[in-house]
């Protein structure tokens, strides 16, 4: 059975913890204010999830979402994500990171941000285009018409492979970015971030993005 570790329990890593279980997998979760505070959510989840510390939560994870805030990324376990595919779900918001000026020029993404701070690990872009609430309720079966889809980057095979199962999993179509270096597509303030679209409705609102929008 696959151990999902998430590290950052908030709205996005609930769900994702939620969906992980309903379809099998076993989920060790962490956030920045420790496990017993996480004790009504593992409760929820059941026998399958249990609350750890970020460190215990990569180190179980056969892969790990990262969904914390942009500037927390840095104090993320690098020792206990080495080599492990690592799903990226964060989004730049000055408001709450401060500006930062390789991203206000466009000159790197978020989702390399966290590969430079993860060098070894398989980074690949997930969950960052969807609210939240619409994680649990939006799925679909394969093959349902207007299936909704999402969108996924990645310099590694292995993790958008992962990527691509876990949403069809979930209930969502995939549709692949490119490298890292083309997440910027699907960031914030783009025609395909938060909406509810088809894969073929997002390869075109991929499309026309603007990387300076």
């Amino acid at each position: 059975m696959t151990t999902l570790g998430i590290i950052g329990a908030g709205h996005i890593g609930s769900q994702v913890a939620r969906v992980a279980v309903a379809n099998g997998y076993d989920v060790v979760i962490a956030n920045s204010r420790g496990p017993e505070t996480l004790a009504d959510l593992v409760s929820e989840l059941g026998s399958q999830a249990k609350a750890a510390t970020a460190a215990d939560a990569a180190e179980a994870g056969d892969a790990v979402v990262v969904t914390v805030p942009l500037g927390k990324i840095d104090a993320l376990p690098v020792e206990q994500l080495a080599g492990k595919i690592v799903l990226d779900t964060n989004n730049y918001y000055f408001e709450r990171d401060g500006h930062i000026e390789a991203l206000d020029k466009g000159e790197t993404t978020t989702s390399e941000m966290l590969q430079k701070q993860l060098p070894t690990s398989k980074i690949a872009k997930a969950f960052n285009h969807i609210l939240a609430a619409d994680i649990t309720t939006d799925g679909t079966p394969a093959g349902t018409e207007g299936r909704r889809a999402l969108a996924t980057a990645g310099d590694d095979a292995e993790a958008v492979a992962f990527v691509t199962r876990f949403y069809d999993e979930a209930g969502f179509d995939t549709v692949n970015v490119g490298p890292l270096s083309e997440s910027w597509r699907v960031e914030r303030d783009r025609p395909a971030y938060v909406v509810k679209q088809t894969a073929e409705e997002l390869e075109a609102n991929l499309a026309i993005a603007n990387r300076l929008p």
